[in-house]
């Protein structure tokens, strides 16, 4: 299957700035692909380029076989978007918004369905205007799936949302994933990335840094991971020291600190094991998405 989106080169500048030095990136059918990385590192540019907002300086791109600029029109209706920032008229309802919006489309959702999914049905007859801001991230979200598109792209998918309305919001992506929608995100939140991504595009400074699985991209940082346990007996530290999946130990009070690489844990286990020490309290503290994150690019992301 040809890729639903193929991305080759895409350079993009404003003035004297470069927002986009070189991103190549493909995306495949039926997956969920995240774009991280700092603020301003190019991930809005890539995807207003993406949806056809943007024409590129240079580069190509196709998206279900389609040119995002030449063939807009026709992209449009197999391509729903939520863009960073939108707006709609201040005295617009939103069962108003949703049932124009769906006029647009030969096979529109039934927006009555997504508009209680994502919390809004008792919002129906309240004007924009007055919708907060998290209401009107949910709206946005409603517009960009109102089409049945064969393609989403959630551009800060969850900003502004309470954290049962983010996983609320979640649960309803899965669903759209499930029917087979292919879908692109750009997010902050690192537990966004895990829970749904199946890839993950990690951008810096207007390049693709590596594009690998959640699993893959904390592997790929190399950090070390850390079981903490209270030995049940007296531990000769040379026991765990000697394996080679172990490069450090230490302690703190009862409590023994071990640090190592690839598979440590079952390596230390068996070792206690051998020696009728039970590892009491144990803990194993596995980098996050977030730890490659920083470790690959040197910035913080934003918490939720």
């Amino acid at each position: 299957m040809p890729p639903v989106i193929e991305v080759r080169h895409l350079h993009k500048r404003y003035a004297d700035k470069i927002a986009v030095e070189d991103v190549s990136l493909t995306v495949q059918e039926g997956e969920i692909l995240g774009i991280l990385g700092p603020n301003g590192a190019g991930k809005t540019t890539t995807v207003e380029c993406i949806e056809g907002l943007r024409v590129p300086d240079r580069g190509t791109i196709e998206v279900l076989g389609l040119d995002p600029h030449r063939d807009r029109a026709e992209l449009t209706r197999q391509l729903g978007v939520q863009l960073q920032a939108g707006q709609l008229p201040e005295h617009l309802r939103v069962a108003e918004a949703l049932e124009l919006y769906s006029s647009f489309y030969p096979d529109p959702a039934d927006w009555r369905t997504l508009m209680d999914g994502l919390g809004l049905g008792e919002k129906a007859r309240t004007r924009y205007g007055k919708l907060s801001g998290g209401q009107k991230q949910r709206l946005s979200i409603a517009l960009a799936l109102i089409g049945s598109p064969r393609l989403a792209i959630l551009d800060e998918l969850t900003t502004g949302l309470d954290p049962q309305a983010r996983r609320d919001t979640w649960e309803l992506v899965e669903g759209v994933r499930s029917r087979g929608v292919t879908i692109v995100i750009v997010t902050h939140f690192m537990e966004e990335a895990e829970r749904l991504c199946d890839r993950v595009a990690l951008i810096d400074a207007g390049h693709v840094v590596v594009v690998d699985t959640p699993a893959g991209l904390t592997e790929r940082a190399g950090i070390e991971q850390r079981i903490r346990f209270r030995p049940s007996a007296p531990l000769d530290e040379r026991l765990l020291t000697a394996l080679p999946e172990v490069s450090g130990l230490t302690r703190r009070g009862e409590t023994v600190i071990v640090t190592g690489t690839g598979d440590a844990l079952n390596a230390v286990t068996a070792v206690l094991a051998r020696n009728g020490i039970v590892a009491l309290a144990l803990r194993v503290e596995q980098a996050s998405l977030e730890d490659a994150f920083v470790r690959l690019t040197g910035a913080h992301p934003h918490h939720s």
